[in-house]
């Protein structure tokens, strides 16, 4: 895989108030550069919703009404993420969420595409069984002594997707088969019936060297 060939992409994970819809208490966008994450670029938000948070939310991130009270609110810091995305890729765990979370609350933004680490994983490793992020970070074992907060918290949630889609991407040829594999359909991104590419999996994947 040469990463060079990527275009803009950032790696995203929101977090919410427990709600239904839910109301975002915590949004993170962490851009990919060759093939790395780049904190240095990093967008990071915490936000106090126009509802409380619930109990179990808060049980979860950790984000309580009491930890959001002097945040600001999503209406001042819209303008902000909605910059930092612009028309670029994003990649999230179970992606359909994160997008239609994201998309819900800014509906004139629309990325170039979405990439699906969930799905992504289910073809790379056959059979394991469970894909849920921390299954697959047991599974990877990626490096994330840098990645900041917690698990659960947006921020550590990106970053650890982030070094799975890098550790996966490796099994795959080129950009073309990542997204032909990792695009849900439906979302932006889905690559026209002439256009697909067939998976072919890299040597590496393959038992070459």
């Amino acid at each position: 895989m040469n990463f060079a060939t990527w275009p803009t992409l950032l790696v995203v994970d929101v977090e919410g108030n427990g709600t239904n819809p839910p109301d975002l208490v915590e949004v993170a966008a962490l851009p990919m550069r060759d093939g790395e994450p780049d904190t240095s670029t990093a967008g990071a938000w915490l936000i106090r919703p126009p509802r409380p948070v619930t109990p179990r939310a808060a049980g979860i991130h950790g984000l309580t009404n009491g930890l959001l009270a002097q945040s600001p609110t999503w209406t001042e810091i819209a303008e902000q993420v909605h910059g930092l995305l612009g028309e670029a890729w994003i990649c999230a765990h179970n992606a359909h969420t994160d997008y239609r979370v994201l998309k819900a609350h800014l509906p004139n933004w629309e990325p170039a595409g979405v990439l699906d680490t969930l799905r992504l994983a289910k073809t790379t490793y056959k059979d394991l069984p469970g894909y849920s992020l921390d299954a697959l970070i047991g599974h990877t074992a990626p490096d994330l002594t840098a990645a900041p907060a917690q698990r659960h918290r947006a921020t550590y949630d990106a970053y650890a997707t982030a070094q799975l889609l890098i550790t996966m991407a490796r099994h795959y040829d080129s950009w073309d088969q990542l997204v032909a594999t990792a695009v849900p359909p439906g979302l932006p991104g889905t690559p026209e019936p002439e256009k697909d590419f067939p998976i072919v999996m890299s040597s590496r994947s393959r038992g070459g060297r």
